[in-house]
């Protein structure tokens, strides 16, 4: 196992600056996951780190060890892509271990290695099967067993659950950490989903526009968003934003909406009366039949143990998650209440998170 150093790295193609001066230490053991939208470089950075990609500028360390110049196949990393990647001609087992023969390791360790891998991820009883008669979970599985038997120092995974559905997603993000736990590997993942991020990591990257926007254990980007983007693009259902300005009168300080109705907020935010600011709201923080605010129910979705209720909010529209199940309408009027200690204030030009 080993640590991963990028210092100051940007990757350019031609004149479009893809990624600018990234920093990110990776601890020796740690799972991090690089989050963020199509476009945003994390795929790119992931691809530089495993030699797929050229670097612009700066420098990757894997362990003590410079790596820039480095070929792929000698920087003791194993990857799993988004397509599975296996030899149709091949039988699981063969699959497993091509790589290591490959390297001409030796055919009783490269038995012994993949007979490991295939009980902990419960292959072994396919291992004379073709990929064409696997589900695609257990293909995935297969793509998870070739990078194990390398035993690496570094595992790399590139959104290896996008062509999964969605409850085989869930069973296999479980998998995948408890794999993790057992073998306590040095593992960067990429994913678009954010709720696969929150399950998976020990910290997550956000990223946008080839810039880190912020670094974190999954409970403090939720719970601490550094700035409007991050606070959008973590939680699901999405956080609320409603543009306000200040109203500050001694101890009293409030969130003067468009529509004119008020938000309480904690007196000791750094904001001073008439400032511009964004609201945030979650939107299992908003109490329905609560006091303070008056709004109309549009829609309602019941999910059964919950409910989310759509309504609006100085003209935008407003995500409500509440417990239980409801006898409203569409239509009905309802109060809600929202505690000055759970809103997040962000600035009105910057987006950035106010203290």
């Amino acid at each position: 196992m080993a640590s991963v150093t990028i210092s100051n790295v940007q990757k350019n193609y031609g004149a479009m600056n893809v990624l600018s001066a990234v920093d990110l230490s990776i601890a020796d053991g740690e799972f991090v996951v690089l989050v963020g939208p199509s476009g945003c470089g994390k795929s790119t950075l992931l691809r530089m780190i495993a030699g797929l990609e050229e670097i612009s500028a700066g420098e990757i360390k894997i362990g003590e060890r410079i790596v820039n110049d480095v070929a792929p196949k000698d920087r003791d990393i194993a990857m799993v892509f988004q397509s599975y990647a296996l030899y149709p001609h091949m039988d699981v087992a063969s699959n497993m271990g091509f790589s290591l023969l490959l390297r001409k390791t030796a055919k009783e360790l490269v038995m012994n290695r993949v007979g490991s891998a295939a009980k902990r991820l419960g292959l072994d009883v396919l291992l004379q099967r073709l990929p064409r008669q696997l589900s695609g979970g257990q293909r995935q599985r297969v793509a998870m067993g070739r990078a194990i038997v390398r035993d690496p120092k570094v595992f790399l995974f590139d959104e290896p659950l996008s062509n999964l559905d969605a409850k085989l997603r869930v069973h296999m993000r479980t998998e995948i950490k408890a794999l993790h736990q057992q073998l306590k590997t040095t593992s960067v993942y990429v994913t678009h989903d954010q709720v696969e991020a929150m399950t998976m990591a020990d910290r997550i990257v956000v990223m946008h526009d080839g810039v880190i926007q912020q670094v974190g254990t999954p409970l403090e980007l939720y719970d601490h968003p550094a700035n409007l983007f991050v606070a959008g693009f973590i939680g699901s259902p999405g956080m609320n934003f409603l543009p306000a300005v200040v109203s500050r009168e001694g101890k009293r300080v409030a969130a003067e909406l468009t529509d004119g109705q008020m938000i309480a907020l904690r007196p000791e935010l750094k904001v001073e009366d008439g400032d511009r600011v964004t609201v945030g709201i979650r939107p299992e923080n908003i109490e329905v039949g609560g006091e303070g605010l008056k709004a109309k129910i549009g829609v309602i979705e019941p999910l059964g143990l919950s409910t989310q209720f759509y309504t609006k909010l100085a003209d935008q529209q407003v995500c409500i998650f509440a417990m239980g199940r409801t006898d409203r309408g569409p239509g009905d009027a309802i109060g809600l209440g929202i505690k000055a200690a759970d809103v997040h204030l962000f600035q009105g030009v910057t987006g950035l998170r106010i203290a």
